[in-house]
């Protein structure tokens, strides 16, 4: 078991579903949120604890993904947390932006199983180089 824990903020329940399997699947607590309120909520929040990544999807209710990264990248507890981009964006200029709004990568829906966790695991602490 791992016991790091990721925060999911994604509105879709196939998508959060998914990702939520998978990464459970491999040992990681996951903290679920479907609108980037709640997300911010959840990430400021000491207990559960501050999660060690950020899965983000784009396209969300009330508040989009670029508002979303920009805020949590305010909150000096939050500045350093690695933010993936979860989208189905992929139009040329897209990674960009979502980069330039604090995102620290970004991975393509529809979601690979197969690699989805090892694109993943490249920004936890633990694996940096």
């Amino acid at each position: 078991m791992t016991g790091e824990k990721i925060l999911v903020i994604e509105d879709n329940e196939q998508n959060m579903y998914l990702m939520q399997f998978l990464l459970e699947s491999k040992g990681y607590t996951v903290l679920q949120a479907y609108n980037g309120l709640d997300g911010i909520k959840l990430a400021e929040n000491e207990d559960p604890g501050i999660p060690d990544i950020i899965l983000l999807d784009i396209q969300l209710p009330e508040m989009d993904g670029y508002a979303v990264a920009k805020h949590l990248r305010s909150i000096p507890a939050l500045e350093k947390i690695p933010i993936i981009a979860v989208t189905s964006y992929a139009m040329a200029g897209d990674r960009e932006r979502i980069l330039a709004a604090g995102a620290t990568d970004y991975i393509e829906k529809p979601i690979n199983p197969q690699t989805f966790i090892d694109q993943i695991k490249v920004h936890l602490p633990g694996n940096k180089p």
